[in-house]
């Protein structure tokens, strides 16, 4: 089997096989990415990174996964995409410190038949600031190393350590205050693994909805 730097090469060589093959190894990852942050918006920009990679892969020499390489033309796709359509906010208040929620609403994304555990887990990651959000995303539901994070953030290893650790605490804190009742959040932190994910395989084949 080719490799993703081969498969790259051979694209950007005119091979379009090359350029499916590569599509269908990773849409699913960069697809899940997009789905819970801008429902609305990504398909297109799942396209967009595909296409902003064949136009910078002279600047993919191999140092770090294909994967890596690619996360970070998602996420600067979805920074860009955010502050287009950020909402009113202090000048002061960078980017990654707010979160979905706070720039598009707390409605979370619409999956077909979606347990009250995967909508409490999903509202909560929404509320969390972005820069954390991603770097949760990527380190459980990627299992990206810390050092391709890292990359992927430009942020110093030691701090996406810290990040990690205050998402994850702030992340239950946030389905403390957000959930229904006991029995639901006893429920999700009971199997938060499990519901997890549950959800990262439903937000990787979910049909988008209008």
């Amino acid at each position: 089997m080719q490799s993703d730097h081969e498969l790259l090469r051979a694209w950007g060589e005119g091979d379009v096989k090359a350029g499916r093959d590569l599509f269908a190894r990773h849409f699913t990852s960069i697809f899940r990415f997009f789905r819970n942050k801008v429902d609305d918006a990504a398909d297109d920009l799942t396209q967009q990174t595909f296409v902003g990679c064949l136009k910078a892969r002279e600047n993919f020499r191999g140092d770090s996964s294909f994967r890596t390489f690619l996360f970070a033309i998602a996420r600067r796709r979805l920074y860009d995409h955010l502050r287009q359509r950020q909402r009113r906010a202090p000048k002061e208040t960078p980017l990654g410190e707010r979160s979905i929620a706070d720039l598009h609403g707390p409605s979370p994304t619409r999956l077909i038949a979606m347990r009250q555990e995967h909508e409490l887990l999903l509202r909560a990651l929404r509320q969390l600031p972005i820069d954390m959000q991603v770097a949760l995303e990527l380190f459980y539901w990627e299992e990206l190393p810390i050092a391709e994070i890292s990359a992927i953030l430009e942020t110093p290893t030691g701090t996406i350590k810290r990040r990690l650790q205050r998402a994850r605490h702030r992340l239950d804190t946030i389905m403390a205050e957000l959930a229904s009742s006991k029995a639901l959040l006893q429920s999700t932190l009971g199997d938060l693994d499990g519901w997890a994910k549950d959800l990262r395989e439903r937000l990787g084949t979910a049909t988008p909805q209008a």
